[in-house]
């Protein structure tokens, strides 16, 4: 009934708090916090099922070199202008991840990364939609996505 007990009661709390001690808007406040438990409880995440998280760390330290590159490459960018052949584009990357947890830390791992963002992810055609600030070679980005992260998330993940 109460898959979070202390949530609901501190929602309670505090709608008693707001708004006065009666009888009905202790009622109100109790009808409340249930349901409120109730919809959290069904956002519940599943548990992440880490084969190899040894190699946790090996990501984490391509990720942040990757970054510090990154922003380097971004402000080189900024700070000189465009030249010929620099521009902004879209890209279709398709993947071979299922699991939505590597997906996520796919997701945070590209958009926080200067100079890439994830747009949109198609489950049917299992394809992210990328934008990239500066798109040399499109096959280059999909196989550097494909080789650094996400081939690792696999091993982690799979």
């Amino acid at each position: 009934m109460f898959p979070y007990p202390i949530l609901t009661t501190f929602l309670v709390l505090m709608w008693l708090l707001l708004n006065g001690f009666t009888l009905g808007h202790l009622l109100l406040g109790i009808i409340v916090a249930v349901i409120a438990s109730w919809a959290m409880a069904s956002l519940r995440p599943e548990k992440p099922k880490l084969k190899k998280w040894y190699l946790l760390p090996k990501l984490l330290f391509i990720v942040l070199c990757d970054i510090v590159r990154s922003n380097i490459a971004v402000a080189l960018l900024i700070l000189r202008g465009r030249k010929q052949g620099h521009t902004t584009g879209f890209i279709n990357l398709p993947l071979e991840l299922e699991d939505s947890m590597a997906l996520a830390i796919l997701s945070i791992i590209i958009t926080s990364t200067p100079g890439s963002a994830w747009l949109e992810y198609d489950s049917h055609d299992k394809s992210v939609l990328l934008h990239v600030l500066d798109v040399i070679d499109e096959n280059q980005w999909i196989e550097t996505v494909k080789e650094r992260y996400e081939k690792l998330l696999l091993e982690i993940f799979a």
